[in-house]
C-alpha cells in the first residue's frame, strides 16, 4: 500500500485551484454569501441599538419575520427547483412536445410551490409554539394578506430565475440560491425600510416585501392593520408577476426555435 503522497495531494488541490480562478461565478459566491449576512445583521444590530424600545419584542419580530422570510424563500425555490428536476432529467422537452401548454406548465409549477411552502412553513409555525411559545396565527387575518404577497413575489422570481436558467443553462442554476438572498437586506425582514440608507430606501420600496414586512410590525409593535401597504404590495405583485409569465414564456419560446430544449440536463 502506498504511503500518502504530497505530490499527488498537491497536484489534486492545484487542479481544483485552477477550476475555482477559471469560474468567476464561484470565485463571487466566495464572498457574496458572507457580505449578504454581514449586511443584513448589520442593519438588524444598527436597528435594536437605536431602537431599544423594542428589544422586550425583539424575539417576536425576529420568529415572524424569519417564518414570513420563509414564505417567500420557500415558494420561490419551490418553483424553480421543480423546474429545474425537469431539466436535469432532460424531460422538458418531452413535456413541451406533449399538448401541454407552456401557461399549464406554469400553473402546475405555482400549485406544487404552494403546497411545497405550505408543507414547510406551517410545521416550522407549529413547532415554534411549543419550543417559543409562539404563535404567528397571532397577527390575524393580516397574515392571509402578508401570506399571499410574499407567495405571489416568490412566484414571480422563481419563474425569472427558471427563465436565466433555461436560456443559459444549468450553470446558472446557482441563481436560484442568490437572488432571494440578494433581496433580503432591502426587504426589511427584522427592521424598518427607514434603516437603510436613503438612497437603498428607493429601491426597497420598489419590492413587494417591503411592505409585507413593515405591515407585520405595524401589527406587532402598533396593533394597526395597514391594508394600504398590502394593496401596495398586491399592485407590485401583479405587475412583477405579469413580468415572470412573460419572459419565462417567451424563454420557452426562443428555446422551441433554437432547439436548446433537447440540451438541457447535466
Amino acid at each position: 500500500m502506498n504511503g500518502i503522497s504530497l505530490y499527488r495531494i498537491g497536484a489534486l488541490a492545484l487542479r481544483y485551484l485552477y477550476l475555482l480562478r477559471s469560474s468567476r461565478i464561484r470565485i463571487i459566491e466566495l464572498a457574496y454569501w458572507p457580505t449578504v449576512q454581514m449586511i443584513l445583521w448589520g442593519f438588524i444590530t444598527q436597528y435594536l441599538m437605536t431602537h431599544s424600545s423594542v428589544l422586550h419584542q425583539a424575539a417576536g419580530l425576529l420568529l415572524s419575520g424569519v417564518l414570513l422570510w420563509d414564505v417567500l424563500f420557500r415558494s420561490q425555490l419551490g418553483l424553480s427547483v421543480v423546474f429545474f428536476e425537469e431539466m436535469h432529467a432532460r424531460n422538458l422537452a418531452q413535456l413541451l412536445i406533449s399538448p401541454l401548454q407552456p401557461i399549464e406548465l406554469i400553473i402546475a409549477l405555482m400549485l406544487i410551490s404552494l403546497v411545497r411552502t405550505l408543507i414547510g412553513v406551517g410545521i416550522a409555525m407549529l413547532l415554534a409554539i411549543p419550543f417559543y411559545g409562539f404563535n404567528l396565527f397571532m397577527l390575524g387575518p393580516p397574515l392571509i394578506g402578508f401570506f399571499l404577497n410574499l407567495l405571489l413575489m416568490g412566484w414571480a422570481i422563481g419563474l425569472l430565475v427558471s427563465a436565466l436558467v433555461l436560456r443559459y443553462g444549468m450553470g446558472a442554476e446557482s441563481i436560484a440560491w442568490a437572488a432571494i438572498f440578494a433581496l433580503a437586506p432591502l426587504c426589511g425582514i427584522y427592521y424598518p425600510v427607514a434603516t437603510l440608507p436613503v438612497w437603498l430606501q428607493l429601491l426597497a420600496w420598489t419590492l413587494p416585501a417591503s411592505y409585507v414586512f413593515e405591515g407585520m410590525r405595524a401589527v406587532l409593535l402598533d396593533h394597526t392593520f395597514r391594508l394600504d401597504y398590502l394593496l401596495y404590495a398586491l399592485l407590485l405583485n401583479v405587475g412583477y408577476l405579469g413580468l415572470g409569465i412573460g419572459v419565462f414564456l417567451a424563454t420557452i419560446h426562443k428555446a422551441r426555435e433554437r432547439g436548446s430544449l433537447l440540451q438541457s440536463g447535466e
